[in-house]
C-alpha cells in the first residue's frame, strides 16, 4: 500500500512542471475528489460556465495548488523514510552481489572484505544521521550555509598542512558546518575522547609510518566509542567487523574481543589502511577502500578510466562512501579549529596517565575493584575488550590497564588479589556459561535471505552448523523464503534463556498480558495502548522487534488488543 502510494505521488510531483490544466488532470486521475467545489474546472469549461468568475477559478486554483503542494511534502516524507529503512539493504545487497564470488584486492579472497565494508555504510548512513538527538540531515540533499566565507575555510585547510590532500567543494563544506556547527553537544563528547585517544592512534601510526591524519577516521567509524556495536555486527571504535578482525590478528573468543580494545583495534586499522595504500598509492582511496572494500574501489577506478583519485571516481563508489572522504575532512577541521566555533571538550572521567600490567592468572574485575579500590566504571572504560569482566590470564598473558595513581595499590596486594573470592567468581558454573555462550556472549546478526540462498551455504558462510541456524529461528525444514529475516550468532554462541526468565519477565511488567507455556517455543503478549515492538521487545531478553515480526510474519503496525507471540531466546 505504502510503495502504491509512493508510485503515485511520484506521478502526481510531475505536475507540478507541467501547464496547470494537465497538471489538473494528473491530479484528478491519481486523487478523484468527492467534493466538486475543489475541483478546477479546463479553460474550456470555464468559458461555458458563466456562474464561474474568473476570480473564483484563480480562488480554486490557488487552493489546488496548496494541496498538491501539502502532497507533494508528504512525498517527501516518504522518499525519506524508505531512503533510511531500504537504502542500505539495497546496498549491501548490491556489495555481496557484486564481491563475493571474486577474489578482494590484496585480501584472501573468502568474504571478509565485503562484510567489513558494511561497517562504515551503516556509520555513515546512521551514525552521522543519529550523531545527536536533533541530527536528521539527509546529506545528500541538504545544503548547510555558514557565516564563515569559503576562502576563510579553504585557507584554514592550507595551513593544516596535511600530508593527505584535503579538497574543498561544496560536499565538503557541508561535512564541515556539520562537524563544525550543527552538533556542538556530541563534538563535546568527542573532543573529549580525543584528549586521550589520539596521542594512542598517532603512536601507533607512527609505528607503522602512515600519515597520523588518518587518525580522525575514528570519529566517523563510531565517534570515538570504544564498545560501538553497528547493527551490521561491526564493534568497536575502529568497527572491525569478526572476520575482518580475525584476519588482522585481533583475538575474539569467549572472554577477549579485541576489536574492543582501542590500542590494538588501532594496531589492525593502521596495517590494513598500510595495505590499502600499498594497492592503491592514494591515501584517499585507502580511506574509502576502509569503507567500501578494495574490491569497488578498484571496480570504480576500472569504470572511471583507471584514474587513481577519490574525485574522478566519486560517481562510481557506492552512495554511502561517497561521503566518507568529505565527513573525514570535516572532522578532522572541526576538531583542528574546535576553538573558532566554541566547541570545548566536555569533562570525561579518564585518566590522564594509564599503567599496564601483564596478567599470567585469571583475575576478576571485581577482585580488583574491592582489593584495589578502582572504581568499575574506571576499569571496565580502560579494558572494554574483557567482555566478562574477566581476564582470562590461565590461556596466556594479557594486558591490564589501571589509573596510574593505583598502581602502586595493585602491586601491594597482588599476591593475595588472585585468590580473593576465587572460588566464587570462577566457578565451574559460571565458566561454563561463559564459555557455552549462555549468558549472551554471541556477535548476533540479523541476515535477510536472498534468491538462491539455502541453510546449507548460510551457515558456510558464517561458519556455524545447520542445525544450530534452525534452532536459533525456530525452523523445523529447511525451506527459506527470499526477504525472509536469520537470527545468526557468528561464534556459534547463542543466548540462552530459560522460561523462567520470560515469565519473570512478564510478571515483573504491569503492562504484560502474556501467558507463558513452559512446554512451548514462544510466550504471547497482548498489545496495549502506547506499546510499539520496540517497547514490547525491551521487556524480553534477547529479542528484537523484527524477531517479533518474524515470528508473527507481521508488520511494525500493531493495535492495541491484539496478542502477539514471543519468541523465546
Amino acid at each position: 500500500m505504502r510503495l502504491s502510494i509512493f508510485a503515485s505521488l511520484l506521478v502526481l510531483s510531475s505536475a507540478l512542471n507541467t501547464p496547470e490544466a494537465e497538471g489538473q488532470n494528473i491530479f484528478r486521475k491519481l486523487f478523484p475528489l468527492q467534493d466538486t467545489t475543489l475541483q478546477t474546472p479546463s479553460p474550456s469549461i470555464a468559458t461555458k460556465d458563466p456562474g464561474k468568475s474568473k476570480s473564483a477559478l484563480k480562488k480554486e486554483n490557488t487552493r489546488l495548488r496548496y494541496l498538491i503542494d501539502s502532497l507533494q511534502n508528504e512525498l517527501s516524507g516518504y522518499k525519506n523514510e524508505l531512503s533510511i529503512n531500504d537504502s542500505l539493504d539495497a546496498e549491501i545487497i548490491g556489495m555481496y552481489e557484486e564481491n563475493e564470488d571474486k577474489e578482494a584486492a590484496g585480501m584472501d579472497g573468502d568474504y571478509q572484505e565485503v562484510t567489513d565494508s558494511l561497517l562504515s555504510i551503516w556509520y555513515v548512513h546512521n551514525q552521522l544521521r543519529n550523531i545527536n538527538e536533533d541530527y536528521s540531515y539527509d546529506m545528500d540533499s541538504v545544503h548547510f550555509s555558514s557565516n564563515v566565507p569559503d576562502s576563510v575555510l579553504i585557507d584554514r585547510i592550507t595551513d593544516m598542512n596535511s600530508f593527505i590532500t584535503l579538497p574543498f567543494n561544496e560536499t565538503v563544506k557541508n561535512y564541515i558546518i556539520l562537524y563544525s556547527e550543527k552538533m556542538p553537544s556530541k563534538m563535546a563528547k568527542i573532543l573529549a575522547l580525543c584528549k586521550f585517544y589520539m596521542p594512542i592512534f598517532e603512536e601507533t601510526f607512527n609505528k607503522y609510518d602512515i600519515p597520523e591524519e588518518l587518525k580522525y577516521m575514528a570519529i566517523i567509524e563510531s565517534a570515538m566509542n570504544p564498545v560501538a556495536v553497528s547493527s551490521a555486527g561491526a564493534k568497536g571504535m575502529w568497527q572491525f567487523m569478526y572476520n575482518t578482525a580475525k584476519l588482522y590478528g585481533l583475538k575474539i573468543d569467549s572472554f577477549v574481543d579485541e576489536r574492543l580494545d582501542p590500542v590494538k583495534s588501532a594496531d589492525a586499522a593502521a596495517r590494513y589502511l598500510k595495505d590499502a595504500y600499498a594497492i592503491f598509492g592514494d591515501w584517499n582511496l585507502a580511506i574509502s577502500s576502509y569503507n567500501c572494500g578494495a574490491g569497488n574501489v578498484s571496480k570504480a577506478i576500472r569504470r572511471c578510466g583507471a584514474k587513481k583519485d577519490f574525485w574522478s571516481i566519486y560517481n562510481y563508489l557506492p552512495r554511502e562512501t561517497r561521503g566518507y572522504v568529505p565527513a573525514f575532512v570535516g572532522a578532522m577541521y572541526a576538531v583542528t579549529y574546535a576553538n573558532k566555533y566554541g566547541l570545548v571538550a566536555d569533562d570525561m572521567q579518564l585518566p590522564a596517565h594509564v599503567d599496564t600490567f601483564e596478567i599470567h592468572r585469571m583475575l576478576h574485575f571485581t577482585q580488583i575493584n574491592e582489593k584495589v579500590g578502582v572504581p568499575m566504571n574506571m576499569i571496565k572504560n580502560l579494558n572494554p575488550q574483557y567482555t566478562h569482566e574477566i581476564i582470562p590470564g590461565n590461556e596466556g598473558t594479557f594486558i591490564f590497564r589501571v589509573p596510574y595513581n593505583y598502581s602502586s595499590t595493585f602491586l601491594d596486594v597482588e599476591d593475595s588479589l588472585y585468590t580473593y573470592k576465587a572460588q566464587e567468581l570462577f566457578s565451574t558454573v559460571n565458566i561454563n556459561k561463559i564459555k557455552s555462550g549462555s549468558t549472551g556472549s554471541g556477535d548476533r546478526i540479523t541476515y535477510k535471505v536472498r534468491s538462491g540462498d539455502y541453510l546449507g551455504r548460510i551457515a558456510s558462510r558464517y561458519h556455524v552448523s545447520v542445525s544450530q541456524l534452525k534452532r536459533w529461528n525456530h525452523l523445523r525444514g529447511t525451506n527459506l523464503r527470499v526477504g525472509q529475516r536469520l537470527i545468526i550468532y557468528r561464534n556459534g554462541s547463542a543466548p540462552v534463556a530459560s522460561s523462567s526468565s520470560v515469565s519473570s519477565s512478564n510478571s515483573s511488567s504491569s503492562s504484560s498480558s502474556a501467558s507463558a507455556n513452559s512446554g512451548a517455543s514462544y510466550s504471547y503478549y497482548t498489545v496495549r495502548s502506547g506499546d510499539s515492538l520496540y517497547s514490547i521487545a525491551k521487556k524480553y531478553d534477547g529479542v528484537s522487534a523484527n524477531d517479533i515480526m518474524d515470528f508473527n510474519k507481521i508488520g511494525s503496525k500493531i493495535t492495541p488488543g491484539m496478542r502477539i507471540k514471543i519468541p523465546k531466546r
